[in-house]
């Protein structure tokens, strides 16, 4: 299945689509459409543009190592504690205000990021505009569902998917060219402040060309529910992030306990508020299905090793090889190419192999690894800059791998899952894919940073030694993509 087919399954993240629409077209309504969209496409922009910019960043604003690690995983931590949240407030008071008021915060925080004077402001907006895109982004499947119907719906739904592509594959190429423009001299800074007036544009058309639509019932929200949950993430994450600068002091293990007690505090709330009828914020009997639980555990060790290999690659080209950000995004035109191409392919592939679409998406990446620890052992031991083609190969077949792994996985987890449970399921997905890419970052940035700690001659050795020494985590976590893939069951049951 490829990513546009994958996006064909009406889906939501977390959200009720029972409720309708004042019409339900069966024609493509392109206002419409292109202004949900931009919201979907931003959000998605600013999960992938931002590493192209950290190493500008860092510059300017004298972060810390630990510091660069929460721009990244601030924001995916706040998406993976809202999304599912979120998509219920957009049941119960309109998915269209519920879309607007995530625009908008979303707008408002990329100015924030885009003006802030120092790193903990940058790090405080970033967490905001996960939370703005956690409130808007479910509510964009559940517009489109309860707007269009038949092909309308079809090619809806295909766009949203390419939207996203677009928006993962280009984010850095786009990053790139707008700290090379240097508008007005903004630097990196233009890498947020992009979205202010296009955000500002969508915000003022959604109420003309966007039907409000919300659930049928009322449902009673789980704030408890989803307190707990959120206090146990930032309860592990948080201690993965500042330990390693810190020494492991005491805090870290006080830390992790207190987010092991949480969860365990989180499960027991959600049967209890299930024994007496009301309405959890996740169903946990989902867990209960083996194909599920497996499922979930690979999406999540899988997207371990996505945005935080992005991140350190960024790094590693612009500080260790010398790349300017413009040169650095053109770079990872190479992963996007692989990428589309299997991609593209995957729903073929995966109607032969199944479930091993995946294991040889994992292989490919293996493969890829370690054709790009050869390319930076080559730069290290070459001349510079002019040596940086030994990477291509490498990324494209890290790229190509990345294809056949994202959506016939996200196929695999959600074709097993019976349809009454198919919006609490895509929740939980999309929390475990946020989830995943933030343990991501902290743990590849403990290895990546503690590597180049001290220094081997060169910037190129220094910041290679802590590129390849990353990439044994990232092989190991692919590799483990590869076995977990291997757990799940031959066929999807079809009875339920």
């Amino acid at each position: 299945m490829s990513v546009l087919e994958a996006a064909e399954t009406p889906v939501t993240a977390g959200v009720s689509v029972t409720g309708q629409a004042p019409v339900a077209r069966d024609s493509v309504h392109w206002p419409a459409l292109l202004v949900v969209l931009t919201g979907i496409f931003m959000s998605t922009l600013d999960i992938f543009i931002v590493n192209v910019a950290i190493p500008s960043t860092q510059h300017d604003l004298h972060a810390s190592d630990s510091a660069v690690q929460w721009i990244i995983a601030g924001f995916g931590l706040a998406v993976a504690a809202g999304v599912i949240t979120a998509g219920r407030l957009g049941d119960m008071f309109g998915r269209r205000r519920m879309f607007i008021l995530g625009l908008g915060l979303f707008t408002v925080a990329s100015a924030a990021c885009g003006l802030a004077p120092t790193t903990s402001t940058l790090i405080g907006a970033r967490v905001l505009q996960g939370l703005a895109a956690a409130l808007l982004t479910p509510q964009v499947l559940a517009i489109l569902r309860t707007t269009f119907t038949g092909r309308a719906l079809t090619k809806a739904i295909t766009a949203y998917g390419l939207a996203m592509g677009l928006a993962a594959i280009f984010g850095q190429l786009i990053g790139g060219l707008l700290i090379q423009a240097n508008i007005f001299g903004a630097g990196w800074r233009s890498c947020f402040l992009i979205n202010v007036p296009v955000g500002l544009a969508a915000v003022a058309l959604t109420p003309r060309v966007v039907p409000e639509s919300s659930a049928p019932h009322r449902s009673r929200l789980d704030w408890t529910g989803a307190g707990l949950l959120t206090g146990a993430l930032v309860a592990v994450v948080l201690p993965l992030i500042q330990g390693r600068q810190q020494g492991w002091p005491l805090w870290t293990a006080l830390s992790f306990a207190a987010g092991a007690l949480l969860l365990a505090e989180f499960a027991w709330y959600e049967r209890r508020i299930t024994r007496a009828g009301r309405e959890p914020l996740i169903n946990l009997s989902l867990f209960a299905d083996r194909a599920f639980s497996t499922g979930m555990v690979v999406q999540l060790i899988a997207f371990a090793g996505q945005l935080s290999f992005f991140l350190v690659l960024a790094v590693y080209l612009q500080n260790g090889v010398g790349l300017t950000p413009l040169r650095s995004g053109v770079l990872f035109i190479a992963i996007g190419a692989g990428y589309v191409v299997t991609a593209t392919l995957s729903g073929a592939v995966a109607r032969r192999l199944g479930r091993q679409t995946v294991a040889l998406g994992a292989a490919a990446m293996i493969v890829g690894l370690l054709l790009l620890d050869f390319g930076v052992h080559r730069i290290s031991a070459g001349t510079g800059t002019g040596s940086v083609l030994w990477l291509v190969p490498g990324l494209v077949i890290d790229g190509a791998g990345m294809g056949l792994i994202i959506a016939p996985m996200t196929s695999l987890v959600l074709t097993r899952v019976a349809p009454k449970n198919a919006g609490t399921a895509a929740g939980v997905l999309s929390m475990i894919t946020q989830l995943g890419g933030a343990l991501g970052v902290a743990l590849v940035g403990i290895i990546f940073y503690g590597s180049i700690a001290h220094p081997r001659g060169s910037a190129a050795r220094t910041l290679g030694h802590g590129f390849t020494s990353s990439s044994y985590l990232l092989i190991a976590i692919a590799a483990t993509v590869l076995a977990g893939i291997q757990l799940l069951p031959r066929r999807p049951a079809t009875d339920r």
